[in-house]
């Protein structure tokens, strides 16, 4: 005697809402982390953007310093100009530019320039150079961000 096995019944049924809320909470949580991180690369292509930007402002101003005599030099500090030029072209005038000039030692001046720029991000951020100039020429030159 052969006993015949029952065929498995086939129900067609939808999703049940907790499925549907697991699934929507699921998609929510993606779409979220995708928009998160699409902002933070956004926010790192804009700093190193503007870390270019104000290292090119920073180097010419220390171009323009090279060039200068020792007694031009003094002539400088003296005069307290701390306000550094930056061009307007090219996006370059959300950038502020400012230069310290020290006494390290009789033969040798501390050059400071620092560069102010606001950020994707709303916040201030800033690079400094600090250089060492010294009656025979350049001596070397520190590069800093905050």
């Amino acid at each position: 005697m052969s006993r015949a096995t029952p065929l498995p019944v086939r129900r067609r049924r939808g999703f049940t809402l907790v499925e549907v809320m697991v699934a929507s909470t699921v998609l929510v949580f993606g779409l979220v982390t995708a928009v998160t991180t699409s902002q933070r690369g956004l926010q790192a292509l804009d700093t190193a953007r503007n870390l270019t930007a104000a290292s090119q402002i920073m180097q010419s101003e220390l171009e323009r310093i090279r060039l200068l005599s020792w007694t031009q030099l003094s002539a400088l500090q003296q005069t307290g100009d701390s306000r550094v030029a930056t061009e307007t072209t090219a996006g370059l005038a959300r950038f502020t530019c400012t230069r310290a000039i020290t006494d390290l030692k009789t033969d040798m001046k501390q050059i400071t320039l620092t560069a102010v720029w606001r950020g994707y991000d709303g916040r201030e951020h800033s690079a400094r150079l600090i250089t060492r100039y010294g009656k025979s020429g350049l001596n070397d030159y520190f590069y800093t961000t905050h």
